[in-house]
């Protein structure tokens, strides 16, 4: 419900990222046949969100990244940061990025490797540049480690120090690519923790991940995309809500006489002691606690079930490759 609260409130704020109709041709090096990596691609991120891009291998995630990034350039349509058009050099400059693999040099430190790539990012140098070097290490947990070569860094000590680089220019956007890939439980639970923190300051943050168990329990919204096509986006508490399925848990045991005017109503109900699982739909719903209640029996909650958001990706999935 707070996702959602506060994706309400972003709806009133200005669009990040914007794309219009936007698609992407490649021809084979080869065989000269050309290749769709996006096709007529619309969609909005807002501002103050966590939004997550999610599809399989070749679904156009990395094309897309690299068109918002200028990296590459659409073959039509168009695409804006900030309201202004990515082929134009201004629009990066409230961007980070935190590339998938990335690598720093080993024989730098984490000091070192920050005041590097903040002076490539145009940071003046001196006491605030240090200032903000000290704020990023700190926030990454990293300060112990700031004289230590990253040659001796752990993965998860890698990648936090990545999200420093990225975020050491104070960016309103974060583009990240994979940022727990590779890091065990508690690094990602550490990173989940930095994201919620920069969030927390306003920034937007288009997060590109496999692990769709971190993206549920960090994203505020997703899009799924295949074969270059955007088949899915959404709230995520929204898409994971399976429609018309409810759980009823009661305090009271359920006898026979109730049970057997239960199924009256919903012949397929599964029925326990302290429980029944219905997908009836909202009005056989209300029938069935107006007999709980006739049946004094009292109701402890009753439940929407979900399904996860791995579960929602591959139905998806499945689906559109049928089609």
């Amino acid at each position: 419900m707070l996702k959602q609260v506060q994706h309400d409130m972003n709806r009133n704020n200005m669009a990040v990222i914007e794309t219009q109709n936007l698609s992407k041709d490649y021809t084979a090096r080869f065989s000269k046949q050309v290749v769709n990596a996006l096709n007529d691609f619309t969609f909005n991120v807002e501002q103050g969100e966590i939004f997550g891009l999610l599809g399989p291998n070749g679904a156009g995630k990395t094309t897309l990244i690299k068109i918002l990034l200028a990296i590459t350039f659409p073959t039509r349509g168009n695409a804006k940061l900030f309201g202004t058009d990515v082929k134009n050099y201004k629009a990066k400059a409230k961007v980070g990025y935190l590339p998938e693999n990335h690598r720093f040099p080993s024989y730098l430190t984490g000091e070192q490797v920050l005041d590097y790539y903040g002076q490539l990012s145009g940071m003046s140098g001196g006491v605030t540049m240090t200032k903000r070097i000290d704020e990023m290490l700190g926030l990454m947990n990293l300060t112990q480690w700031r004289k230590t070569k990253i040659k001796k860094y752990s993965k998860g000590m890698m990648q936090k120090l990545g999200l420093a680089q990225a975020m050491l220019s104070d960016p309103d956007l974060i583009f990240l690519d994979e940022p727990t890939d590779g890091v065990d439980p508690i690094g990602r639970k550490e990173i989940r923790d930095i994201l919620s923190e920069i969030k927390s300051r306003g920034k937007t943050i288009f997060l590109n991940s496999h692990l769709l168990s971190e993206v549920e329990m960090i994203c505020d919204r997703v899009a799924i995309l295949n074969k270059g096509d955007l088949i899915k986006e959404g709230n995520v508490d929204d898409l994971t809500r399976a429609e018309n399925i409810f759980a009823i848990h009661t305090v009271q045991p359920i006898n026979m006489d109730i049970k057997q005017k239960i199924l009256a109503i919903d012949s397929n109900a599964g029925i326990g002691e302290n429980e029944i699982n219905t997908e009836a739909g909202i009005e056989k719903l209300n029938s069935v606690i107006d007999i709980l209640r006739a049946g004094k029996v009292s109701i402890q909650n009753v439940n929407q079930k979900t399904s996860t958001l791995e579960e929602l990706f591959i139905n998806v999935i499945k689906k559109d490759n049928t089609n």
